[in-house]
């Protein structure tokens, strides 16, 4: 049995949290001892430093090394310039209005870590989770690692693509202060004027989900809380989004960080520019279809590929959650 057995049993006893949609949430998923060991380790402390440029080289010595990851850039020398003035024509997404930088460690010097990593790639671990939000693990491969987020990493809401069959974020960081810094992940719903964009995710499998704006969310918690992991199997509704926005010159933010990926998985994207649907709102139950309320708006795209997915009125087989809270 693996030192870090104990994890599996705390996510197999877990209750499932409904809001904003539904998840785990567990609080001191270390033990004390095994947490403050964790973050004691010289991979994981924080160097402190002047500038980017001896940031990016001290977490180079210790085993980290600059990723291509969702909200960033992996080149150094364009990150550092953007730094200087927050002014850049390079975009990630055009939801987004800043961009970041992710390290992944891969030289663990710590035993800890050592046995830490091979717990997180562990059937043990990975077999939980897939029993827990109900797949199999034989369809999936797994990903993750200990990774360091450095200031401007954004992700705009979004709720995952369709190939993703599970993801964790746990909270590692090693300043006492960390709960109060700004680069925290948000769990969010959509505005009420948005709603719809969940049944068209819902209705229309073949398409993938994008990331959307900010400000089509409202953000209704926050993981800040040091040493709590959140799993969820993404779905139409597991908004999640992060803006950091921090002095990573003094400490940075630091998580485990996972995935579960189906193997095969074949969709073509939608993006949020084409889900834009001037002044629609969500009908009482009850009341008349979305679709007949609204499809005189509908851009011309978007009309297409509702048209020949979407059941038809008058089709009994049609589902909707517009009137989700």
């Amino acid at each position: 049995m693996n030192r870090f057995s104990y994890l599996a049993e705390k996510i197999k006893e877990s209750d499932f949290l409904d809001a904003p949609f539904s998840h785990l949430h567990i609080d001191n998923f270390f033990s004390a001892d095994d947490f403050a060991s964790i973050i004691a380790c010289p991979e994981i402390s924080s160097p402190t430093v002047g500038s980017d440029e001896q940031l990016i080289s001290e977490l180079r010595s210790q085993g980290f090394e600059v990723i291509s990851f969702p909200g960033c850039i992996t080149n150094v020398d364009d990150y550092i310039r953007w730094r200087s003035n927050r002014a850049s024509s390079v975009k990630v997404h055009t939801a987004c209005e800043g961009f970041g930088m992710v390290l992944r460690l891969f030289e663990k010097k710590s035993q800890i870590l050592i046995d830490l990593e091979e717990f997180l790639l562990s059937d043990e671990f990975n077999s939980t989770i897939a029993e827990k939000f109900g797949f199999s693990m034989s369809s999936c491969k797994v990903d993750g690692g200990i990774q360091k987020y450095l200031d401007g990493y954004e992700i705009s809401p979004h709720p995952d693509g369709r190939r993703k069959a599970a993801t964790y974020m746990v909270n590692i960081n090693p300043s006492k202060d960390s709960e109060n810094n700004d680069h925290h992940t948000h769990y969010l719903k959509f505005k009420k004027s948005k709603r719809y964009i969940y049944d068209f995710w819902a209705n229309n499998p073949k398409y993938d989900r994008d990331w959307v704006p900010w400000d089509w969310c409202d953000s209704v918690k926050q993981q800040n809380k040091n040493n709590s992991i959140v799993i969820f199997s993404p779905s139409n509704d597991t908004l999640h989004a992060v803006k950091a926005d921090y002095d990573h010159f003094k400490t940075q933010r630091t998580q485990l960080y996972g995935n579960l990926w189906y193997l095969e998985s074949e969709t073509k994207m939608v993006h949020w520019e084409q889900l834009q649907i001037p002044g629609a709102t969500i009908p009482d139950r009850g009341q008349i279809s979305l679709k007949m309320k609204i499809k005189e708006k509908l851009p011309p795209t978007l009309k297409a590929i509702i048209k020949k997915v979407v059941p038809q009125s008058g089709d009994k087989t049609g589902k909707t959650n517009m009137g989700r809270d």
